[in-house]
Order: structure tokens, then C-alpha cells, then sequence
């Protein structure tokens, strides 16, 4: 029987999920500083002990006795300061904190914690933590769209795990048109709690995630594959870490990440990393375009052209990775694949799923554009062994990551709960 979904509380009055935890919010110098003194009303009111530091610049645009008020912390601002405590301040602070969360983040500050440059109370602060850093950029679309500023955010998000929540498209202060606003309080308040809330639900579960698209060799220049990014697959395992898991990724696109990465090239080279990992493994979510066929022969010479204008190319079936691993996986583990259909999307789905007998399979329409291969956004129809569906309409691929590994989290919390009653019994 299904069990109804919970409802989301929205009092926060009478509500404290962040009860117990310290937020370190910091504000750098733009106009939507004056944001973060909702913000911090908001966190506070969700329980937190808010300590807000801010840039020298941010003190042009709010004061640091709004902060005070509204955090009922002290609000900091100075890199020096005299005091009577004999630990430097930024230490003290970054040691507090169960998360960082910097509202808004200017160009000049992501370009600074980018480089590691610490010239302030915020960045020295942001260095010297071991918390989690999440940043909302605020800025000028233009700026935002910069070679440079889109470098430096991928440095923060890929090699430093720093989260980013996507501002949105309106209209800035500027007057222009585009990206650039910060994303709403109550966003920004939804990742937070997710942070603090969820990062605990898959501690000591190993998670094996594949990702990317194979290439299977022609010859020495040339090869079948498809379009696949990889991005889905690392949003998967960029989640499951980000609650506590032990994260192997095996993918086919070299990335930097905090957990184990493993780089394939063709189907059978999956195949081996995944069955030697599979069986210590608690969780396999098989992200990865694997593809169904590969040349017979492969020529260890490039093929030159010849008076032929047809060049006949023999193919063979690669083996089904998760449809062998569909049929040894144990009671305790759990199986999840993906379906990229062009037509019949349910369906085939449905017919993958208890063909291949997963626990869960998560479809999704290839013919739509602007989502799925190659974008940041997906939508997808998420189905179940036991019969649930549901459907996702378009977000981002973390986000769709993240309602996965609820589902997931719920799935491991289920069967703890089996085998307990089980053993009760025995």
C-alpha cells in the first residue's frame, strides 16, 4: 500500500528544522544584500544559529546592525579586530558552521574563492572551514554569462564541491534582461535544509553510479557512440555524496571529484569496473549510455577510402550490463536504471523494469528538445517495481538527482526496517 506523501511545512513559527545547526551567512556587495536580511530572518526562524559576515562592500548597500537584529548574533565584518578572546576570529567562526551559505555572491567574490585569494573576514573565513559552501550569484547577466565568471564556477562547483544555486532570469537592477537574479529566499531556503537535512540519509551505503556515453573503436580515429554529456550521471553521484554516501563513479568523461572516478571507453570496459565493484556496492544507478552494439572487427590501421562508395561495417551485440546484473543482485541491493526513449516512453520504460528486474528505472523523452543529452535540465517519468509513477517536469538534473535518492533513501530505510522486524521474529 502506498503511503501517503508528506506534507511540506510551511509555519515556520511553530516549525524548526534547522534546530541545532549553524549557518555562517555570508553577504558580499551587491544590490541584493538586502535580501539577506530576510534570509537571515527566515533561517532563524527555521531554528538556525545565523552568524552573518559580511564584505566591506556589502556594508555600502544594508548595515551590519540589521544582520544583528535579525540574526540575534553579532554581525562581522572586520578582517582585524581587537578582542579579548585570543583565537583569531575567522577561525573560530569556521569552525562553528554546518554549512556556509553566501547570499548574494558577486562576480569579484566567486572569482576570489575560485583562486583562493582571502583578503577579507568572508574569504579567509570560507578558506579556513571544512562546512559545506553553498553561493547564490547575483549580478549583471552579462557578467554572469563571462568566460571568466563560468570558469570560476565550475572550478567552485567541480574541484571544490561548492554548491551553486542557479539564479534566475528577470530583470536585474541594471535594467537588463536575463540570468542574474538571485534565486528567491524560499529556494534558497529549500537547498539549505535539503544540505543540512538530507546529507546524513545514505552515511555508510556504497553507491556505484555510471555515467557518460561509450565509444566502441572503428579503428585507431574513429568510433560509434552517442550524445550523451555524462551530466545526469554526475548530478547522480554528485548527490548521493552530498548525503553522506561512499560514491564510486565510473564514467566515460574524465572529471575532477572529491570521490573515486573510475574512466572507461567502451561497453566491456564498463562492464569489467562495474562487476568488480558491483558486490560491495549497496546501490547501483546505471546513468551511463551503453551502447548496444560494436564492431565485429576493429582495424588496427585507419580505413582509407577506396573506388567503393559503401563501406560495409559489421556490428555485434555488447552485453547487457544491467540486465546481468538484474539477474545476481541481492535482496539488500539496489537496482535503478534509466530509459531514453523516443516513442513509447512508459511503456518501454515499464517493459525495462520488470524485464531487467530493477527496483526503480527513470525514463525520459529524447525527442524533446533543449533537454535530456547535453543540457543542464531534464524531465522524466520516475517508475517503480511496485507500481508507483511519477512525473517530473522539467529542472534541473540535480534537482531530479536529489528527488531520486529521496526515493532511494526511503527504499534503504524500508528494508532496514524489514529486516528488523525479521530478525525479531527469528
Amino acid at each position: 500500500m502506498k503511503k501517503p506523501a508528506k506534507k511540506r511545512v510551511t509555519n515556520l513559527d511553530s516549525f524548526s528544522p534547522l534546530e541545532n545547526k549553524t549557518v555562517l551567512l555570508g553577504v558580499s556587495g551587491g544590490i541584493a544584500a538586502y535580501k539577506a536580511c530576510d534570509l537571515a530572518s527566515m533561517l532563524r526562524r527555521a531554528g538556525a544559529d545565523v552568524h552573518a559576515v559580511m564584505t566591506p562592500n556589502a556594508r555600502q548597500f544594508i548595515t551590519p546592525l540589521s544582520l544583528t537584529t535579525l540574526t540575534r548574533n553579532p554581525t562581522h565584518c572586520e578582517q582585524y579586530l581587537d578582542s579579548a578572546d585570543w583565537r583569531p576570529e575567522h577561525i573560530d567562526l569556521a569552525k562553528k558552521a554546518d554549512v556556509i551559505l553566501i547570499a548574494p555572491a558577486t562576480a569579484d567574490l566567486i572569482a576570489k574563492l575560485a583562486t583562493g585569494i582571502c583578503d577579507d573576514l568572508l574569504t579567509t573565513m570560507v578558506l579556513a572551514s571544512k562546512a559545506k559552501v553553498m553561493i547564490a550569484p547575483a549580478m549583471n547577466p552579462n557578467m554572469l554569462n563571462h568566460p571568466a565568471t563560468q570558469q570560476n564556477l565550475a572550478i567552485l562547483q567541480n574541484r571544490f564541491r561548492y554548491e551553486v544555486i542557479a539564479p534566475e532570469v528577470g530583470e536585474v537592477a541594471c535594467g537588463d534582461y536575463g540570468a542574474g537574479k538571485m534565486a528567491t529566499i524560499e529556494s534558497i531556503m529549500a537547498a539549505v535544509a535539503a544540505r543540512l537535512l538530507s546529507h546524513q540519509t545514505l552515511v555508510n551505503k556504497r553507491v556505484l553510479v555510471t555515467a557518460g556515453g561509450t565509444r566502441e573503436p572503428i579503428d585507431p580515429v574513429r568510433f560509434i557512440g552517442n550524445r550523451s554529456s555524462g551530466k545526469m550521471g554526475f548530478a547522480i553521484a554528485d548527490a548521493a555524496y552530498a548525503r553522506g554516501a561512499e560514491v564510486t563513479l565510473i564514467s566515460t568523461v574524465e572529471v575532477e571529484r572529491a570521490y573515486p572516478v573510475i574512466v572507461v571507453e567502451t561497453a566491456q570496459e564498463m562492464q569489467e569496473a562495474v562487476e568488480l565493484e558491483f558486490d560491495t556496492s549497496d546501490c547501483l544507478v546505471m546513468t551511463a549510455a551503453v551502447a548496444d552494439f560494436r564492431p565485429l572487427s576493429v582495424s588496427s590501421q585507419k580505413i582509407k577510402k577506396n573506388e567503393s562508395e559503401d563501406l560495409l561495417l559489421e556490428l555485434t551485440k555488447n552485453p547487457d550490463i544491467i540486465d546481468l546484473l538484474g539477474r545476481v543482485k541481492r535482496k539488500d541491493q539496489i537496482l535503478c536504471g534509466f530509459a531514453a526513449e523516443s516513442e513509447g516512453l512508459v511503456t518501454n520504460a515499464a517493459s525495462k523494469l520488470k524485464r531487467k528486474n530493477l527496483d526503480m528505472i527513470i525514463g525520459n523523452d529524447i525527442s524533446v528538445p533543449d533537454i535530456g543529452f547535453g543540457s543542464d535540465d531534464n524531465a522524466v517519468v520516475i517508475l517503480t517495481q511496485e507500481g508507483t509513477r511519477e512525473s517530473l517536469p522539467r529542472m534541473s538534473k540535480r534537482a531530479i538527482a536529489d528527488h531520486i535518492f529521496d526515493i532511494i533513501s526511503e527504499r534503504f530505510r524500508l528494508m532496514e526496517e524489514e529486516n528488523g522486524a525479521t530478525v525479531g521474529r527469528d
